[in-house]
């Protein structure tokens, strides 16, 4: 029941980079072993390739680790994000309940696994036992009329829930999205509303398993599954309608996510960096939607863009479908898989005063780069049209 606190046991564990801070703290435990070194899956991505001899000395450290403790399920530099690689390689299916040091682990919602957010003295826990404890939450469900109109995007539909719930109103809950425009949205699109549902606050954001899930499932899952839904008679704190049949393309302004206003509030700023990547939009059909505008055609001069794939797989069918080729001509620098530039580590660090448009999931003070920087938030498309005329763009008008 919502509101009680329950032991949960954990069917899937994920960490990062930051496994080197987890794994300090499973040694202070000073338990011998991890409960099940098969439920432990480690991606580098969020700095990689390493920027710094700190980091390439942080990764090595890792690497000795998990040769000790027997981890399998270890993707090295530039197998891609872990938000994508986990469900490539087969590890989620619907049901699960899966944690991760990772804010967006949210995304796994897509295809019906209880999936969030933990802390590294929370994941040496979890190393250690297995289990942790979570207080249940309440469920906001979300009904959205589509389809959605041309040029908009699950991008665009997520930054308009976001903006009207505010960073804080789905704290701690659990949402819920169903309706005539979710059922139209592919796999990839349906990871990005789960991706950005925590943006809200939200514990957990969840989305039917329906065809499209059940054929990328069908394709990835190692082993079988079954589909979890909701019970027809199943409470919702609150239920909120909405339709997107209307909806322009959106933008989350600096420097929050849910300051968000229609693409048309916003034409005319000019930009100097436009990025397309990351685990909530660096997937085929995200770099196709950019490749469709800018074949043959060439970036501002006034700007530069850049296109970081989520995982080495989806560079790959990039590459075979010509979608890098296009995207090269046109200007666009790509570099290896991984985080990026989302963190303001490296790859496309922002200067004092720059301006970026992102495909990312946040865009606070600093988040990029210098603090004097400016983030906007929005879809691959409007990414792309924004890099042809060098300034925010409608995607509708090119």
């Amino acid at each position: 029941m919502p509101g009680e606190i329950v032991e949960a046991t954990v069917d899937l564990a994920m960490s990062h980079d930051n496994a080197l801070l987890v794994s300090k703290k499973f040694k202070e435990i000073g338990v011998p072993q991890i409960w099940n070194a098969d439920k432990v899956v480690i991606p580098f991505d969020h700095r990689t390739p390493a920027p710094t001899i700190e980091v390439a000395n942080g990764h090595a450290q890792v690497r000795s680790f998990i040769r000790q403790v027997g981890i399998k399920n270890f993707y090295d530099v530039g197998v891609g994000i872990c938000h994508q690689v986990l469900p490539e390689k087969g590890h989620i299916k619907p049901g699960m309940l899966v944690v991760g040091t990772d804010s967006h682990t949210t995304t796994y919602g897509a295809f019906g696994a209880f999936a969030t957010g933990i802390g590294a003295t929370e994941m040496a826990g979890v190393w250690a036992t297995g289990r942790l404890w979570f207080r249940v939450p309440e469920t906001f469900r979300f009904e959205i009329q589509g389809p959605l109109p041309r040029q908009v995007y699950a991008k665009d539909l997520i930054l308009h829930v976001i903006g009207q719930q505010t960073l804080d109103g789905c704290d701690y809950r659990a949402v819920e999205f169903y309706g005539s425009a979710i059922d139209g949205l592919t796999a990839d699109s349906r990871m990005t509303i789960a991706n950005l549902s925590m943006e809200m606050g939200a514990k957990v954001g969840l989305l039917p398993v329906d065809q499209h899930a059940l054929d990328y499932l069908s394709l990835h899952a190692r082993g079988p599954f079954e589909p979890v839904v909701a019970d027809e008679d199943a409470p919702y704190e609150k239920e909120f309608h909405l339709d997107a049949r209307d909806m322009e393309p959106q933008v989350a302004c600096p420097h929050s996510v849910d300051n968000v206003k229609p693409i048309t509030d916003v034409e005319g700023v000019p930009i100097d960096q436009i990025f397309i990547g990351t685990c909530t939009n660096g997937r085929y059909e995200d770099f196709k939607a950019a490749a469709d505008i800018l074949r043959g055609e060439k970036i501002a001069s006034r700007t530069r863009m850049l296109m970081i794939p989520a995982s080495r797989d989806v560079f790959l069918e990039c590459l075979q479908k010509g979608i890098v080729t296009d995207l090269t001509e046109a200007g666009v620098t790509v570099e290896s898989p991984g985080c990026g530039p989302c963190l303001g580590a490296h790859q496309g660090v922002l200067g004092d005063g720059e301006k970026c448009f992102s495909t990312t999931n946040r865009n606070f003070r600093g988040r990029m780069g210098h603090i004097n920087s400016e983030v906007y938030l929005g879809s691959p498309a409007a990414a792309a049209s924004t890099a042809l005329y060098g300034e925010i763009t409608d995607p509708r008008r090119v």
